[in-house]
């Protein structure tokens, strides 16, 4: 039975599975519920089920075992285009023998709206996306970029209150899919519409969602806001995943209470960390430390910080920030990342350094 707080979701998946074979589940058991107006990523590496979950969400794949619902009515048997929502891909999907204005004008005319209506919609569109001159070309006759700004004219031009993004950005260059990140997230907000978006591109999530659901196996390992999932992931699927990390190997040998405990390195080293998913001691644990939360300059280090040797393999100048690779505890791919200022050291390899962070921005994860 759904609880009050899923009959107030905009979008809801009620212990959805999906099977192609009748054996093995591409996805688990999902449960999620969206409001209206939410961005919400569904990030995840290749074969985790999040593209499954979004071809079930348009009727393009139908869920062996549970219900989804929009807007508080089921529609597992409701055919894709009855569901009334908007689809952008990665290869745009336009239509190569239309003109630019033909292609949006199309959803309009299956809802058989009139002439006048369609004109004054596709106009709307196009200039939404800054593409009013363009009505008159044919797909060909457009850059990658140009073409995903139709697509997605295309697929906001009925007003839908749902629109779904596949991997929309994934053929465009580094730049323009920065432009077109900030423009997606613009437009999304200033009109008010759901959207759930697809990607295996960490960045593209944090930088433009409301919340992320971090996909592996079938199952959400983590339902957060972008700063949540970075800041404090919850299992060491989502530290490793989410942007960079270091990890250390160990066994906790002390809890000190609900927010630290101690554990003892594989390389014999003891710090004190703050315990997530490990619960007593003995239990194996994947320490987790942000390279941004190391600090390498004894003079910066806050009281209470630990602190431990390591030895310099590599330091790379990068313009604005300093990026040190080390040897500590045994790991020799612990990163540091340092801001590029005036009394920051400038190391060589070979040289040994005392790094230090605060027990707090430490994670006991599983093992």
């Amino acid at each position: 039975m759904l609880d009050a707080a899923l009959d107030q979701s905009f979008v809801t998946f009620d212990r959805v599975q999906k099977s192609y074979d009748g054996e093995n589940l591409v996805v688990k058991d999902l449960n999620l519920s969206m409001p209206k107006g939410e961005f919400l990523t569904m990030l995840g590496p290749s074969g985790s089920g999040k593209t499954t979950c979004l071809m079930m969400l348009a009727g393009f794949e139908t869920a062996t075992h549970g219900e989804i619902l929009l807007d508080g009515k089921p529609i597992n048997n409701i055919p894709p285009h009855k569901r009334g929502i908007g689809m952008v891909f990665q290869n745009y999907a336009l239509f190569p023998h239309m003109t630019v204005a033909e292609n949006l004008s199309f959803p309009l005319e299956v809802r058989k709206m009139d002439k006048a209506t369609r004109e004054a919609k596709v106009k709307r569109a196009l200039d939404m996306v800054q593409m009013g001159a363009f009505g008159g070309r044919r797909p060909a006759q457009l850059s990658g970029g140009q073409q995903q700004r139709i697509a997605l004219a295309r697929a906001l031009v009925f007003e839908p209150e749902l629109v779904l993004m596949d991997e929309p950005l994934g053929a465009l260059d580094k730049q323009l899919r920065e432009h077109m990140q900030f423009e997606i997230t613009r437009l999304a907000h200033d009109l008010g519409i759901t959207t759930v978006y697809v990607t295996h591109d960490q960045t593209e999530a944090l930088t433009m969602s409301d919340r992320v659901a971090v996909f592996e196996d079938g199952r959400i390992q983590q339902l957060a806001p972008p700063d949540t999932l970075y800041e404090e992931p919850e299992n060491s699927f989502v530290a490793q995943f989410i942007g960079e990390n270091n990890t250390l190997e160990g066994v906790v040998t002390q809890i000190k209470g609900p927010d630290l405990c101690e554990v003892k390195l594989d390389g014999g080293e003891v710090i004190d960390a703050k315990p997530v998913n490990v619960a007593n001691v003995g239990d194996r644990t994947r320490v987790s430390i942000r390279p941004e939360r190391v600090e390498m300059n004894k003079d910066r280090l806050q009281e209470g910080a630990h602190t431990l040797r390591a030895e310099v393999l590599e330091f790379i100048y990068m313009g604005d920030t300093f990026r040190s690779r080390l040897r500590v505890a045994g790991n020799d791919n612990f990163v540091v990342k340092t801001r590029n200022a005036p009394d920051q050291l400038r190391l060589t390899p070979g040289t040994q350094v005392d790094i230090g962070w605060l027990p707090q921005d430490c994670r006991a994860l599983d093992a």
